[in-house]
């Protein structure tokens, strides 16, 4: 009997404890969400983002940055989301910059919310993951179709204890597809690489710039342009009509210092379209590439575990399949590559990874092609990305300044944003697509971090991968022997000395090795802009904010040198004259070119072009 009395009261104190604890847990709870069963019956998968903001200025999930001016974002994985069911957020939820939720001060504040939806892949390599297909944007998450959202609604935090009720109730649209024009064309192709690695059919597409005079039926061959760089909606720069846009106007771009800007990146389009149109410039073919994928919004150009056979793809599937189409010489030392940033990286690393299917990059503000200058970090050597330690002291790293060197950034604060957008390398952001082209695969199926999100703690395993599958800089000191002949006088590499990222610091290493070598020299140039910023890339005349708009005549002199130029040991390329018309080429002058370029006397070569009656 006095047995049951006690087991009575266990359940008594274990009822009150549940009961307290669940009271506990309501009276923690800050914010509730909720989504319109119109958006969906089926259930979601993703990641649901909640925005806090002072201002409606624009909504806050455009508000969400590395200033400080930013707003504040938390977020939460959910799976099988289904309509009217309410997502929790309590006051112990990690936010970004604050460090959690608790900390938001008391006041009046704007707030939205986001499902930031994920779709299940099946990869070759066995693994099942999770992740936000690209829905033609570019892989951003606030502006991405199919995602819901909230309208931003007005609430008061520290007046009340019942949690905010936030409901989705609208869906971003679809995107139109970009149509062709008489100089424009978007050519979309099915990838079987990358279909096999994702499980899912897998598209890359090319946006092509062709000359004017372009005919399928002549015997005319155009070299081609890769201009590398973020996701491109269609061909920029490129205006077949003049500015409609005021020259002045009152809209200041705090990057330049400068206003009118509409109208000078307008009139620079013209520019171009005029020389593109016009009879003395050379003919040839513009290259941009949409390669979003599941990570980012482009696959930097390589072969990765996590993102499947990218350079691949990019230089045996989708370049001879334009080629074919535009008439493109279809060879190694037809095809050059440029492009800044990210385009940087894409372009030497296309040039080191397949050194003869490409006769020149053109590298500006390349992303970090030496890891002991990842921006700041010696990944080999520090112990922490995020801070130096001594006895008595941690001293925070940068992660951004502006070009008087003012620091706008923390890397620590920057990579706990890209944590909270999403965790497993699925922010869709810079650091996130750093890692999850250079990783190894985790045992979770997700790219391996190369340190600790939260407290910067650098793995050396993921380290050491990163070095002898990425490393741009140590790849081609590792193998100069095999790659050095295939890579004389086609690296060029330009970067401003105050790059706000800090990457100049991985171009000067690199400057270190490349004139270090012999047999043979690297016999190309390495260039620094005089406190430049980022993306300064080579031009010493004119401003930043003019030369970033012109890639596609920037080189051309170069290349142009390049294209006919001849290799003799320990001496530059050769010129052959500049091209007063054109580059292109007829059938029966692409062997003399081969034979140009890579066999005869120089005297010799002058009486062969001129007899070539392609070359005029």
């Amino acid at each position: 009997m006095e047995s049951h009395k006690t087991l009575s009261k266990l359940i008594i104190i274990a009822l009150l404890t549940i009961s307290l604890g669940s009271c506990s847990q309501n009276n923690d709870t800050m914010i509730e969400v909720t989504y319109d069963p119109a958006l969906g019956t089926e259930g979601f998968d993703g990641r649901l983002l909640i925005m806090i903001t002072k201002d409606t200025i624009t909504e806050p999930r455009f508000q969400i940055n590395d200033t400080d001016q930013t707003g504040i974002i938390i977020g939460k994985d959910v799976q099988q989301w289904i309509p009217n069911t309410s997502i929790p957020f309590s006051k112990q939820t990690l936010a970004y910059p604050i460090e959690t939720l608790a900390d938001l001060k008391a006041g009046d504040y704007f707030v939205q919310a986001l499902l930031h939806k994920y779709e299940t892949f099946q990869l070759v390599n066995g693994h099942t993951v999770q992740l936000p297909m690209d829905q033609g944007e570019g892989q951003h998450w606030n502006i991405s179709p199919k995602n819901i959202y909230s309208k931003p609604i007005k609430v008061t935090i520290g007046k009340k204890d019942s949690p905010i009720q936030i409901a989705l109730t609208k869906e971003i649209p679809s995107i139109a597809v970009m149509q062709d024009s008489e100089y424009i064309k978007h050519i979309k192709i099915k990838s079987e690489l990358l279909t096999e690695f994702w499980g899912r059919p897998m598209y890359v597409q090319a946006n092509v710039l062709i000359p004017k005079g372009f005919s399928k039926n002549n015997t005319d061959r155009y070299p081609l342009m890769v201009f590398h760089g973020h996701f491109p909606k269609t061909i920029g720069g490129f205006r077949t009509e003049p500015p409609a846009s005021p020259k002045q106007d009152t809209v200041y771009s705090s990057r330049f210092g400068i206003t009118g800007y509409q109208y000078i990146q307008e009139k620079e389009a013209y520019d171009f379209y005029q020389k593109w149109v016009s009879e003395d410039f050379p003919r040839f073919l513009v290259l941009e590439i949409q390669h979003q994928n599941p990570y980012y919004d482009d696959s930097y150009a390589v072969n990765s575990a996590n993102l499947g056979p990218y350079g691949d793809v990019i230089t045996y599937e989708l370049i001879p399949h334009i080629e074919k189409l535009f008439n493109g010489v279809g060879a190694g030392w037809g095809r050059f590559l440029y492009g800044g940033s990210t385009g940087g990286w894409e372009a030497l690393a296309a040039q080191v990874f397949y050194p003869k299917e490409y006769n020149g990059c053109f590298a500006a503000c390349p992303d970090p092609i030496d890891f002991r200058g990842y921006t700041v970090v010696d990944i080999y050597n520090d112990d922490n990305a995020y801070y130096t330690e001594g006895a008595f002291k941690q001293t925070l790293r940068a992660g951004k300044r502006d070009g008087k060197g003012h620091l706008q950034a923390y890397l620590k604060d920057m990579n706990r944003r890209e944590y909270i957008l999403g965790n497993k390398s699925r922010s869709g952001d810079q650091w996130d697509i750093w890692q999850a082209v250079y990783s190894p695969v985790g045992d979770d199926g997700y790219p391996k971090p190369i340190w600790n999100k939260l407290t910067g703690q650098i793995d050396r395993e993921v380290a050491n991968y990163w070095k002898e599958n990425y490393d741009l800089r140590y790849i081609m000191e590792r193998d100069w022997d095999q790659m050095g002949h295939d890579l004389e006088g086609k690296v060029h590499i330009y970067c401003g000395d105050m790059d706000n990222y800090y990457l100049n610091n991985a171009v000067v290493l690199t400057e270190e090795f490349l004139e270090s070598t012999t047999g043979p020299y690297y016999d190309g140039e390495v260039a620094y802009g005089n406190n430049q910023e980022h993306c300064w890339n080579g031009d010493q005349e004119n401003p930043n904010y003019l030369t970033r708009l012109r890639y596609n005549t920037l080189y051309l002199d170069k290349i142009k040198r390049r294209f006919f130029g001849i290799r003799t040991q320990n001496t530059s390329p050769k010129k052959l004259g500049t091209l007063e018309r054109r580059i292109k080429l007829s059938k029966g002058a692409l062997l003399l070119a081969y034979l140009i370029n890579t066999c005869l006397s120089y005297q010799f070569q002058k009486r062969l072009i001129k007899n070539c009656r392609s070359i005029e």
